[in-house]
């Protein structure tokens, strides 16, 4: 999604969500959370997704800039273990919707980003899970500029491959 930009010499007004839009776009869509996380450049968090309550995710870099990725986890899927990904940043106001099912995550490119999420369902620790930001069999094209001072969480340098995920942790498509 790449919303309009109204901006002048005093900065810039951009609308980041008009419901009509979206649906226009075959997205009816209800958000139930927002979200909001701030990271230094290096940071990569993901690749994650629910067991239950799977959450739709409406993304944008509110500062700073990232490259966003979502994988599609639904067995059965065309797609599945295939990825897309986005530069977002606070210039463009460029947005990308993540749908339930998918594992998501971003690397901060710039030296700061605020990442902003809307949820369509709420966040349920208890089911969290994810796959390995590397995985091979994946091939995310991560940007190389950033691959040599990465961040990790211990949760996300633990996370298993795909092909290691047991199967009751895969959506059916």
């Amino acid at each position: 999604m790449e919303p309009k930009v109204f901006g002048d010499e005093r900065g810039f007004f951009v609308e980041t969500y008009r419901e009509q839009v979206f649906a226009e776009a075959g997205l009816n869509l209800t958000f139930v959370q927002d979200n909001q996380s701030r990271s230094r450049r290096g940071v990569l968090r993901g690749l994650h997704y629910q067991l239950q309550q799977p959450q739709g995710k409406l993304v944008r870099a509110a500062r700073g800039r990232v490259f966003d990725v979502a994988v599609d986890v639904r067995r059965g899927s065309p797609t599945f273990g295939q990825w897309a990904g986005a530069i977002l940043d606070d210039e463009t106001h460029r947005q990308m919707y993540i749908p339930p099912s998918f594992a998501h995550g971003f690397v901060v490119l710039s030296e700061v980003a605020d990442f902003v999420y809307k949820c369509t369902d709420y966040y349920h620790p208890q089911s969290e899970t994810g796959i390995r930001w590397d995985d091979p069999a994946i091939g995310i094209a991560w940007p190389r500029e950033i691959l040599y001072d990465l961040v990790l969480s211990d949760k996300d340098r633990q996370l298993p491959l795909l092909r290691d995920q047991r199967p009751e942790f895969l959506s059916v498509y």
